[in-house]
């Protein structure tokens, strides 16, 4: 049975060039960046080359980019840097953030820091003036995703980065789900820091970097050799980074329109089935690979289990907060009952799937749906 994998908001398969890229780092480039012999130079060589890269790719100088473990460690650092360094007491996000994001609040909300988690409206959208009235002296940072991991909505990070900076605010963004999809430039956008990732774009797990503006302060999380200019200390991920590069190097702006025309007609032929709800944006201000649909009256989790049984993997939410058996914290933020959110599922797109497999999908999904709309005890 041919697989089609539909769930690349969670990960995305790592490209063969980018592995290709990749390979040397392991065997015969395995130094040390931080070494002085030639094995340990041609390493620092290729991880300035891969941050030139990664800060070309949304407007940056190369010294504000600085490597991590991934899209968590470096909201996590964002968000916390921000605190200590200010030694303000208030941070401003929203209620529809990554769990990583919403975490790092909750825990520093024990640590006597207040939080003001903004509402949205039915399609996921955060209104900037909000952010306005919310910003206070005490605020450190104001923090809006981009893109948002489940329903797809696109924020206006514009506007908000530009009320930050007039009230001199530190604006950060999650870039995870919008990184190479939609343009991104910290300069006109008002970015202060901003986070992005690699296996979200056919790179490596593993590896992500954050976007700190020049001028700007944030106290480390990690203390060691100080490694990247004593803001993330750790020896660097040499052959993730040079395989981040490379994703970002493969990602072009045609790959976008792909996903885009492939997304609308799975949202047309879903939205067929009777009694179905597209949740989230659409259009231009969606994500060009997401779609998240609610079919009254039934579990997600059972549509996405007779799915694989056909090979389709999906998902019903983050694939970070699968674990849990509570309604999605972004779908109730939009105003999804719990019924609704449950019978939520969340298909996103690659660059790598192709017509051939929405039509097996738009063949497969309204049969599963009929099927277990017969057998519900929800009516």
């Amino acid at each position: 049975m041919k697989k089609i994998y539909l769930d690349n908001a969670a990960t995305t398969p790592v490209d063969s060039r980018v592995v290709k890229e990749m390979l040397p780092f392991f065997t015969e480039k395995f130094g040390n960046a931080s070494s002085q012999h030639t094995l340990g130079q041609e390493a620092k060589r290729a991880l300035e080359q891969s941050r030139d890269v990664i800060a070309g790719s949304i407007g940056a100088k190369s010294d504000e980019i600085i490597f991590t473990s991934g899209g968590t460690e470096a909201n996590n650092l964002a968000i916390k840097g921000a605190i200590w360094q200010t030694g303000k007491k208030h941070i401003i996000t929203t209620k529809i953030e990554h769990d990583c994001i919403l975490n790092s609040c909750k825990w520093l909300e024990k640590q006597g820091i207040r939080v003001t988690y903004l509402p949205v409206d039915s399609e996921g959208f955060v209104n900037p003036k909000d952010v306005e009235k919310a910003i206070t002296n005490e605020t450190a940072i104001v923090s809006v995703i981009h893109a948002n991991n489940e329903i797809g909505t696109i924020q206006d990070i514009e506007a908000i980065g530009k009320i930050c900076r007039e009230k001199g605010v530190y604006f950060h963004t999650d870039a995870c789900q919008s990184y190479t999809k939609v343009p991104i430039n910290v300069k006109k956008q008002n970015i202060d820091l901003a986070t992005l990732n690699a296996h979200k774009i056919h790179g490596p797990k593993g590896v992500g970097a954050l976007y700190i503006r020049e001028g700007i302060q944030i106290t480390p999380l990690f203390h060691g050799g100080g490694h990247e200019k004593n803001r993330r200390s750790g020896t660097e991920n040499i052959p993730g980074i040079v395989g981040f590069a490379t994703a970002v190097k493969l990602a072009k702006s045609g790959y976008a329109k792909q996903m885009e025309k492939l997304r609308d007609n799975l949202i047309e032929g879903i939205l067929k089935i009777q009694n179905t709800k597209l949740n989230g944006a659409s259009g231009e201000r969606r994500l060009c690979n997401n779609i998240n649909v609610s079919f009254m009256n039934i579990e997600g989790e059972a549509i996405g289990g007779y799915l694989d049984a056909y090979g389709i993997a999906s998902s019903t939410g983050s694939a970070c907060s699968s674990n849990t058996l509570e309604p999605s914290h972004v779908l109730k933020a939009i105003g999804l009952s719990d019924m609704e959110a449950n019978s939520s599922l969340r298909l996103s797109l690659s660059r790598e799937n192709t017509e051939e497999e929405i039509d097996k999908v738009l063949e497969v999904l309204p049969k599963i749906i009929e099927k277990l709309r017969k057998i519900s005890p929800f009516k």
